[in-house]
């Protein structure tokens, strides 16, 4: 459980979410820290007692590392997550109090079915990602008829865009009751996606969240690239790395340029301003 900085006069706590590689986020910490922030990064799957995979994990997971920013004299708690870490995060905004601020990178704007088992082992039949007081959410299933088109040799990295996209027309009568209501969520609110994103529309999910917040009348502040692709990096991280399984869009340049533009507004949400969304 990584944490870095000290809490500083502004008093700025950052919980920091991996997608499903599950790794320790740990020089987004640093960047983080050495804005004066004290970031902190937990493994939420995988670990002792923890389902191995993405499968019904209980929110309540992220609780006690909160409960540890505020111990070290955090008096403002962001959540910043990417994809499913993303999920994860605005999920906690409406469900748990006292969240100040939330960055979405990649963001879905519907809970997802599992990815990977859950506590039993099994990947089948497909149960939700998240649970909150002993009940999975209710979720999109995935279409186990997609395929990649073309069709790549097995070896390959794939797009599973196309698998994201398929799944919420098959099971389009699940979606509203899956879809994450933000408009509930009294944090502060930062999306950020890349059109080029080749593992899950992230940016027509990013508009749907930023229009369910509009018509609620509360702020949200959306930064996009049309370019960028599924990982987007801040200034002073290192470029992501080349996957052998899939395919994430994008190219190092764009995103780079995604997280260059978006962090002056990550900071902000993050230590209190209102700047207006865009």
């Amino acid at each position: 459980m990584p944490a870095h900085g000290p809490v500083r006069d502004d008093g700025v706590g950052v919980l920091v979410l991996s997608g499903s590689s599950g790794r320790i986020e740990d020089e987004r910490c640093r960047v983080l820290a050495r804005e004066g922030m004290a970031a902190l990064s937990i493994r939420w799957f995988g670990g002792l007692g923890q389902p191995p995979g993405i499968c019904e994990v209980p929110l309540e997971t992220f609780a006690p590392a909160i409960e540890l920013l505020r111990a070290g004299g955090a008096r403002r708690i962001g959540v910043l997550g990417v994809s499913k870490g993303a999920e994860a995060a605005l999920h906690l905004s409406v469900l748990l109090p006292g969240i100040d601020a939330v960055v979405a990178l990649s963001p879905t704007s519907v809970t997802w079915a599992n990815v990977g088992p859950g506590l039993d082992g099994r990947t089948r039949p497909h149960r939700s990602s998240w649970t909150w007081r002993g009940d999975p959410l209710p979720f999109v299933p995935l279409d186990d008829a997609w395929a990649p088109t073309p069709a790549r040799p097995t070896d390959a990295p794939v797009a599973v865009r196309g698998w994201y996209e398929r799944s919420r027309r098959t099971f389009a009568d699940r979606v509203d009751a899956a879809t994450i209501a933000v408009e509930k969520a009294a944090a502060e609110l930062v999306l950020v996606a890349g059109g080029d994103d080749a593992m899950w529309p992230s940016l027509p999910f990013a508009e749907e969240l930023a229009a369910r917040r509009r018509t609620a009348g509360l702020p949200v502040r959306m930064i996009s690239g049309p370019d960028a692709g599924h990982r987007p990096r801040f200034p002073g991280e290192s470029p992501a790395p080349p996957s052998a399984s899939f395919l994430y869009g994008g190219s190092p340049a764009a995103d780079a340029a995604l997280g260059a533009e978006a962090w002056p507004h990550v900071l902000d949400a993050l230590r209190g301003g209102r700047r207006s969304g865009a």
